[in-house]
């Protein structure tokens, strides 16, 4: 963050004074881009093959694809002349791909890991001696009809807001994942509903979980 405020601080000041005192053949602002451009990508390079963690790599892909070429290269001040410059990316395309990859499975394995724990609670809550929660005068399952949705929601708009294809990459993982899930909760509910007639709170427990297929339709 503090070297893309540097850059972009120093190149407004390279664009507005510098420049004109030179010689259009000496393309000034040019050399200056292409300077600070190589050394932060050179940085870039060397974050991106060390270790990282998921945190990490978001926020290096969020500088790739959304930082660096639209905050920066798009801001008002430097627009007209860094077009000129034709700079590239931060990162080599195979380099970034491998991240984009690995963003990918973590991101894939934590939304199928926290179904898989919601899932969890919601069974056992059918186990404690309670009544459903009521949401608009009808019973709900707040943990599966809400959460779930907005995990699976939430994940693909970080994504999103990297890129539009690394969000349509998710999306597509995603919608695999989400049937699965819905096989595993389906199997739990019909257990349920086969062994525990006796249950005090059985058919509000029903009603709850037939109301929370709409939510997932």
């Amino acid at each position: 963050l503090h070297m893309g405020m540097t850059m972009k601080e120093d190149l407004t000041v390279v664009a507005k004074y510098i420049n004109k005192l030179y010689p259009p053949e000496f393309h000034v602002f040019s050399i200056y881009a292409e300077l600070y451009h190589n050394y932060f990508a050179s940085q870039a390079k060397k974050n991106a093959e060390s270790h990282l963690e998921d945190k990490d790599i978001y926020l290096l892909l969020s500088w790739v694809h959304n930082f660096y070429p639209k905050d920066m290269r798009k801001d008002h001040a430097l627009a007209v002349e860094l077009d000129k410059v034709k700079l590239g990316s931060l990162l080599p395309s195979s380099l970034s791909k491998e991240l984009e990859n690995k963003y990918l499975d973590s991101e894939e394995v934590t939304v199928k890991n926290s179904l898989s724990r919601c899932l969890d609670k919601e069974i056992q809550r059918w186990k404690e001696d309670k009544e459903p929660e009521e949401l608009n005068g009808h019973f709900q399952s707040e943990l599966l009809g809400i959460i779930v949705i907005q995990s699976i929601y939430s994940s693909q708009k970080r994504a999103e807001d990297i890129s539009k294809a690394i969000g349509e990459e998710l999306s597509h993982r995603l919608l695999k994942e989400l049937p699965a899930f819905l096989k595993s909760y389906r199997d739990a509910f019909e257990d349920f509903k086969e062994k525990s007639k006796k249950h005090r709170y059985y058919k509000p427990i029903l009603i709850a979980n037939i109301n929370n297929c709409w939510n997932f339709r």
